[in-house]
């Protein structure tokens, strides 16, 4: 729609105009409010509305704005904010937001924020709800550190409410500060210790777990480039491998930057760029 919507840091909202730059509108709904490490997440745009997560870990709640003016339309504060980014799932002709809370997965009707079903995911010890779900159909596949990862099934019925099948759940798979990636069939992703995975998504069973831990924090979004998927570890090693069910077939490594890299690297085409807190920089895969 011709509109860029950013999220600060502290929680601040902006919408600006994609070829001018120029701010739309602006907003912070929760002013002082963040969640401990800060905002981490981005917004979903769909139906006219930029959706986000925004306040506190305890005060937060989940928040839709007029794309066009930035009014807000609705908020549903069921549960604190997390570090997720919600996503959407259209089950028949029922668009719902997917989001994982502080402390829940929940599906709220994209038209009002109504809650139409919710599954309790609470964080245990130091971990924390920082993993974006994936949507597959009627299927909801989350993760969590120290809780695996989990698979569900939503079935609406005719009066608009919804039966929550559990499909399956691995617990030695949970990652942290990243989040799992669906592709042929496969889940991809990173422990919170650090290590790649693969699991079957129709059964949850663990296909191979590489024996090296890239991370000890769990950090390493991954991205997909062709043939190939790629890791990126907040020491700034760029692990380049094949998303195969087999085995663990690394393709390569690069060492991007000898400072910390905890950004989500952006994808266009063949190019990949990445940031740490100094510079930015374009790659190209052949």
């Amino acid at each position: 729609d011709g509109m860029v919507v950013t999220l600060g840091a502290r929680g601040t909202v902006s919408c600006l105009n994609a070829d001018t730059g120029e701010v739309v509108w602006r907003t912070n709904p929760f002013p002082g409010a963040w969640p401990q490490f800060f905002t981490s997440m981005s917004p979903l745009i769909a139906n006219g509305l930029a959706v986000l997560q925004l306040g506190s870990n305890e005060t937060g709640a989940v928040v839709a704005f007029d794309l066009a003016s930035g009014e807000e339309r609705w908020r549903w504060d069921g549960a604190g904010a997390s570090y997720s980014s919600p996503v959407l799932m259209t089950l028949g002709e029922m668009p719902t937001v997917v989001a994982m809370t502080a402390s829940s997965i929940v599906g709220l009707s994209i038209s009002d924020g109504s809650l139409l079903w919710q599954v309790p995911f609470v964080p245990e010890g130091r971990a924390y709800n920082a993993s974006t779900p994936i949507v597959d159909g009627d299927r909801v596949i989350y993760s969590g550190a120290g809780r695996g990862t989990c698979a569900i099934r939503i079935v609406p019925n005719a009066e608009g409410a919804c039966t929550i099948e559990q499909l399956w759940s691995n617990p030695d798979a949970g990652v942290q500060y990243n989040s799992p990636a669906l592709q042929d069939g496969l889940i991809f992703g990173m422990t919170s210790s650090g290590n790649l995975f693969c699991l079957d998504a129709a059964t949850g069973a663990t296909q191979w777990m590489a024996e090296e831990s890239l991370d000890r924090g769990g950090f390493g979004p991954l991205v997909g480039v062709g043939t190939a998927l790629f890791a990126l570890p907040s020491s700034g090693e760029l692990v380049a491998f094949q998303p195969i069910a087999d085995r663990y077939a690394e393709l390569g490594r690069v060492q991007l930057s000898e400072l910390p890299i905890y950004s989500f690297p952006v994808l266009s085409g063949n190019r990949i760029f990445v940031r740490n807190e100094q510079a930015v920089a374009l790659l190209t895969v052949q």
